[in-house]
């Protein structure tokens, strides 16, 4: 019997020390049994690795970033989906979400089916809105406050070390008055404010990539322990394992959300376990939930196509990732016709 043939566009090809999801979700797909496809990147910029990653992604598009706005994205979506015919979009950063999320009614009517979460769903998990939220459904949060100055904070009764957090990414263990400063203004000058200060809790972190479906439902998850943490907080090696409790946190999670999800928690020396970020969207490790048996964007793409999915809970437990980087050599002439015509080719 032939399997059905999808054009999926997918973003976040950035594969630098802070590597977005799009890679991985692209491996991804190009695994899965139940569909074939072919791939439509999104670039912001002209050097993101993924672009030039000819076994993986057929040609490549920049797009406006998100500060742009939705219009924006909305007039070079139509211009793409006149030549490429996409089915799915599958968004991997959450800047670019509120976008794609205000803009999926007009999509759909173009022919790309996108499956996220209501603009509602996502703004109640904002790191400046996480306590709240983790409060309204009975889970753990370390304390936090939303910074918009220093001296803001420096009123409140807070002791060091504590987590200072950019609005969207980037998060420092601050040590004292002078290091929250330096770390402050880099982060506003980067993300905007609020900051978010986060009470710092000892522990092992761990992470859970889940789906739901919508409905209350959790279709699949799959939690791993951080092995190797980079300066920014990122996992760079991890593990699957079995851990019922975690598990029960993201049913519980899954309940109040649609689409995919990542949960950042971590285990104190009690036992406690605390969520110190939701974010909505794909993990750029998703590639070791694949290999260990649950292929989160194939769901995707069948929630997004209006297609039933059956939960899948069986996994394997100590798969293991290690991160890592290489030289790929490309030539000249290929940044060259993507800088000049914003499309490039790689077959």
């Amino acid at each position: 019997m032939t399997k059905p043939f999808y054009t999926i566009a997918v973003t976040g090809l950035n594969a630098v020390d802070n590597p977005g999801p799009g890679v991985p979700v692209i491996r991804s797909l190009k695994e899965a049994t139940s569909f074939d496809c072919r791939i439509v990147g999104f670039c912001y910029e002209m050097l993101e690795p993924g672009a030039y990653m000819k076994d993986l992604v057929d040609v490549c598009y920049q797009v406006p970033y998100p500060s742009a706005g939705a219009d924006a994205l909305w007039v070079r979506l139509k211009e793409i989906q006149e030549v490429e015919k996409i089915d799915v979009v599958i968004p991997n950063f959450d800047a670019e979400l509120f976008s794609y999320i205000k803009l999926r009614a007009d999509l759909l009517r173009i022919g790309m089916h996108l499956f996220l979460p209501t603009f509602e769903q996502f703004e109640s998990r904002q790191k400046y809105n996480l306590e709240a939220f983790c409060n309204s459904c009975g889970i753990r949060s370390p304390k936090s406050f939303n910074c918009t100055s220093p001296e803001a904070f420096f009123k409140e009764e807070w002791n060091y070390p504590v987590v200072l957090k950019g609005k969207f990414y980037e998060a420092y263990v601050v040590s004292d008055k002078e290091h929250f400063l330096s770390v402050f203004s880099h982060i506003i000058s980067c993300w905007g404010a609020p900051a978010i200060v986060q009470e710092y809790i000892d522990g092992v972190e761990f992470n859970v990539i889940g789906c739901s479906d919508g409905h209350g439902r959790l279709l699949a998850a799959v939690p791993m322990r951080k092995q190797y943490i980079t300066d920014k907080g990122k996992a760079w090696a991890g593990v699957s394992i079995c851990d019922e409790r975690i598990i029960r946190l993201a049913e519980q999670f899954a309940t109040r959300w649609c689409g995919a999800f990542e949960l950042e928690l971590i285990k104190a020396k009690n036992g406690d376990l605390y969520v110190l970020e939701v974010n909505p969207r794909i993990p750029a490790w998703v590639y070791l939930s694949t290999a260990a048996g649950v292929n989160i964007p194939e769901m995707l793409v069948h929630l997004a196509l209006g297609q039933e999915v059956e939960p899948q809970q069986k996994y394997a437990v100590g798969k293991m990732f290690v991160r890592y980087s290489w030289d790929m050599i490309v030539d000249q002439s290929e940044f060259a016709e993507f800088s000049v015509t914003g499309v490039k080719h790689n077959h």
